[in-house]
């Protein structure tokens, strides 16, 4: 059992995590290069807890540019099991408004310009992805999010663009055409390399606009990302405070969940045919299956 609680990676809007006690902050390095930002530990009701900033200080990375795979990487390397993304989202639908929170349970992936895997090289792993966020995690995270003064969705699909600019009206009507329900730029690959990090992982999507397809609202703007957000932090907080109070009452949380051996039957290359030198770089992640 990791000694954490969980981690969050925080999206625009959300840097830092108030209310830690032994604050500790860690600067690692990755088999894929140095994560977005040093991560912060601390403790919240006696847990670990670690944040990471995914834009990096300053928000100075791009969807782009943000280096998932060390993000992600440096968590695993801690030991956490369990990751909380915070992000900010367009609402695809007339009923998610600009201030609620959606807890998604499908991913779309129209990005382009990413690495998507830990694996290649010699080693092929195809993961599955039926079900990209966990549901016992997601489930936990709604309920951490009761009795907030707004409204909280459960479930809808989100779709992921390469950004860094926002849809076009022609893109948003289309993705609006395909069912799709929020729009945002950084849970493909995140969702996906924590996949096969075998990391538990949803995320709490803000809705901060209507992208740019409702006729009658203003089109998504910086300006207005960040005001509804500015409001959004600290429902983000109090929820996540609340979410390790449910997780260290339910000893047994992971039940039915089986995120935490994705790998066991992804792997299609002959061990025998992999480079030695491979399965060293990528112990953490293969060790219990390659070891």
């Amino acid at each position: 059992m990791s000694e954490y609680a969980f981690g969050i990676i925080g999206g625009s809007g959300l840097y830092g995590f108030d209310g830690f006690t032994d604050v500790e902050t860690l600067e690692l390095d990755t088999p894929f290069g140095k994560p977005s930002s040093p991560i912060v530990t601390g403790s919240i009701h006696g847990k670990k807890l670690a944040f990471l900033a995914r834009h990096g200080i300053g928000h100075i990375y791009s969807p782009t540019e943000v280096n998932y795979q060390a993000n992600i990487w440096a968590l695993k390397q801690l030991g956490i099991d369990k990751i909380i993304s915070v992000s900010a989202v367009g609402s695809l639908r007339e009923d998610y408004a600009p201030g609620d929170i959606i807890i998604p349970d499908q991913l779309f992936d129209f990005t382009k310009d990413r690495q998507r895997s830990f694996f290649g090289n010699g080693m092929v792993v195809h993961i599955s992805s039926a079900d990209p966020f966990c549901p016992i995690l997601s489930k936990q995270l709604l309920t951490a999010l009761e009795g907030e003064d707004t409204n909280i969705h459960e479930g809808g699909i989100f779709v992921t663009i390469e950004g860094p600019r926002f849809s076009t009206r022609g893109e948003s009507n289309t993705f609006r055409k395909l069912g799709f329900s929020i729009v945002g730029m950084t849970a493909s690959p995140e969702a996906f390399l924590a996949r096969e990090a075998e990391i538990h992982y949803a995320t709490m999507a803000h809705v901060t606009d209507y992208d740019s397809w409702h006729e009658t609202e203003e089109a998504v703007t910086v300006e207005m990302v960040i005001n509804t957000l500015k409001k959004n932090t600290a429902i983000a907080q109090r929820s996540l405070v609340r979410l390790v109070d449910i997780l260290s009452a339910d000893e047994d949380h992971a039940a039915g969940c089986s995120c935490d051996e994705a790998l066991k039957y992804a792997f299609i290359t002959n061990p025998a045919s992999i480079d030695p030198a491979m399965i060293e770089k990528l112990s953490l992640l293969v060790g219990k299956y390659l070891g």
